[in-house]
């Protein structure tokens, strides 16, 4: 089984290569981040379908996200 993370859009089975950061403000604190990962192919339609709603924080490629995340947790 692959560790690789895989695109949040249904049915995609690409690897993912961003995270689209997000929360739904009147569920969610406002420091609350929940992710979606996509592909190159679907980061822009799942940036538009939360970005309409009012949730979608930041896009980030995801190298970059495990590196701030190993930042976090001290062991980078």
């Amino acid at each position: 089984m692959s560790e690789t993370p895989i695109c949040s859009a249904k049915g995609c089975h690409a690897d993912a290569v961003w995270v689209l950061a997000w929360n739904n403000p009147k569920i969610h604190s406002p420091e609350r981040r929940k992710t979606w990962l996509a592909c190159e192919e679907h980061r822009e339609h799942l940036s538009q379908f939360l970005g309409v709603r009012g949730f979608l924080k930041d896009v980030v490629p995801l190298k970059e996200w495990e590196q701030q995340a190993e930042r976090e947790d001290g062991n980078g």
